[in-house]
Formats: structure tokens, sequence, C-alpha cells
């Protein structure tokens, strides 16, 4: 299933009708959006729930791929070179927050190759809208297990500790690092990397009950976004959210 069907089958294009005080609150809280990654996993059920919500009036997806869907407040931005944005840098301005969903596996590569597409392919991005936009709220989707010293652990991980500590000395407003272990896929969401789709075909059955099992272990790519959103609207009480915590800050902002 494509991320054009979830969109289409579960999503309105319109606001829903309410009283005019809950509108009036609406506009006066309204939030534009950055995605960098809509198309993979997590970022698909990001950019789900930021459609889903009522006081997001923008959402800007930036990607070497175009989305393949329209809805009334998606602007979809096709960008083959994510580590020169100059050309671009005009759409990149006034946003409130970013969600930074980019990401690849570590498998088979080299420490040089892989800090190439997670340091330097994140830093690129985030120092242009640090400039732009010194009101911005930066997430970044990181992992669990990441090397906070960049000295410990497996070498995915002090690369990812490298780019959070290098993101969080950024000038944002703020900057949250996501530390998700598991995802499940919901909603007909599915993941472009080879390895991962077996894993979760395999694991499908089982993964309800092991979130059960395993509360502070496994998310939800709503989960994700739900909480990517909360920390957004009024920040996180931390930089580095652990599954807990992510879990905690969804729990928080239920209703």
């Amino acid at each position: 299933m494509t991320t054009t069907n979830w969109l289409s089958t579960e999503i309105e294009q319109s606001a829903p009708t309410g009283a005019s005080v809950a509108s009036e609150k609406r506009q006066e809280n309204q939030v534009k959006i950055l995605i960098f990654g809509a198309t993979g996993m997590v970022g698909q059920g990001v950019l789900r729930e930021c459609l889903a919500a009522q006081d997001v009036t923008l959402v800007r997806s930036i990607g070497r791929t175009a989305l393949g869907m329209q809805h009334a407040r998606l602007d979809d931005v096709v960008h083959r070179d994510l580590f020169d944005y100059g050309a671009i840098e005009a759409q990149l301005r006034d946003f409130d927050a970013c969600f930074f969903c980019l990401g690849v596996s570590s498998n088979g590569m080299s420490e040089e190759k892989y800090a190439h597409l997670t340091y330097d392919m994140t830093l690129a991005a985030a120092q242009v809208l640090a400039r732009e936009n010194p009101g911005m709220v930066f997430t970044y989707v990181s992992g669990a297990g990441t090397d906070s010293t960049e000295q410990r652990g497996s070498m995915w991980a002090r690369v990812k500790g490298r780019t959070e500590n290098a993101l969080m000395r950024l000038p944002f407003k703020g900057v949250y690092l996501f530390r998700p272990g598991v995802i499940e896929p919901l909603d007909g969401i599915r993941s472009k990397t080879k390895s991962y789709q077996l894993f979760y075909s395999l694991t499908k059955p089982v993964l309800p009950l092991l979130r059960k099992l395993m509360p502070n272990t496994i998310l939800s790519t709503a989960e994700v976004g739900r909480a990517m959103l909360a920390a957004s609207r009024q920040g996180a009480g931390r930089r580095i959210l652990e599954v807990r915590d992510i879990k905690a800050l969804v729990a928080g902002n239920a209703g």
C-alpha cells in the first residue's frame, strides 16, 4: 500500500466544523511544519499525524522524490541535492517546526560514508534552518543506543551521538532528539528498506503483543508523529527522549 492510499482514505482535507471559539483558538496557534524524509516509514507516520492535526496549517515536505499525493495543506518540494539548499532557501523560511526523519541503515557502510549520509546531511539542512528560522523547534529522529560521548558503542551510535551534539549547539528555539527502538508501522505504512520490511512482515502478528509486554521498547509510527507535534507545541521537558519519554509525551497530550 502506498502513502497515497492511507492519505486518501483516512484524512479529510477540510477542517471539521465546530464552535467559533475553537476556530479562533486554532487560528491563534497555527503551526507550519517542514518534514524531511516523508517517504520513509517514520516520515510517513509523522506526515499523517501532521495532516490530521487541525492546528497545522502547512506541511512542506522536502525530499529527493515526490510523495505522489495531494492535500490542501501539503506542499511537496522535490530537491535532489540534500547537501545544498541554496536553490530553495526561500522555501525554508517562516516555519515553526522541522521534523527531520531522514536516515539510512549503517549495514555494510564504512564510518566515513555513514557519517556523510547522517552527520553531514543532517547538519547541511539544520544549519540553514537555524539561520532562517530562529524561532524554530527542530526534532531529529536518532535511535535507541545512541552514544552521546561519541567515544563508545558501535560506529552508528557514535555518529548519531556526534550528530545530536552538533544539533544541540545550533541556535534553534528548541532541539529534541528522539531515540526510538523498534517502531511498529500502522495505517498501511511500509518501510522502504528491504531488510526492515522483511523484519516487519515476519513480526507483524506479534508486534502488538510485544508492545504490551515491552512497553518501553516498541513505539508505533503514530506515537512518534504525535509526540513530535506535542514537543513542537509546548516542549518536552528534556532534549533527549527515549522510548518511555516519547510515550509519556503522547499520553500527556491525549484527548
